[in-house]
């Protein structure tokens, strides 16, 4: 799917690995909410559709850095905690209720 960057670019460290494991962290997100795509997407805003979610879950398309955010801020937890492989989610809590 995705080409392998240049050498000089893995050489200097800038080469981007596709995160294995953002669709299922996407997911748990969505399931530990308890909402539907549809309501997901209505969340997320930028023009995000249901259609979108359900292709970011099952690894069919990568959700922009704006999205991402979105989906970090609404969850409670960090981006680098959904894009990194080598980290779990912490304790999922809607923005909504943190600090109430």
């Amino acid at each position: 799917m995705f080409s392998s960057a240049p050498s000089f670019l893995t050489e200097m460290g800038h080469a981007r690995r596709r995160p294995k494991r953002l669709a299922e962290k996407l997911r748990d997100i969505r399931e530990s909410l308890g909402i539907s795509q549809q309501e997901m997407a209505a969340r997320l805003g930028h023009d995000v559709a249901a259609r979108n979610v359900s292709r970011y879950e099952r690894d069919k398309s990568e959700p922009t850095l704006k999205v991402l955010l979105a989906y970090a801020r609404f969850a409670g937890v960090s981006v680098e905690q959904i894009v990194d492989d080598d980290q779990d989610l912490n304790a999922i809590a809607p923005e909504d209720s943190q600090g109430a």
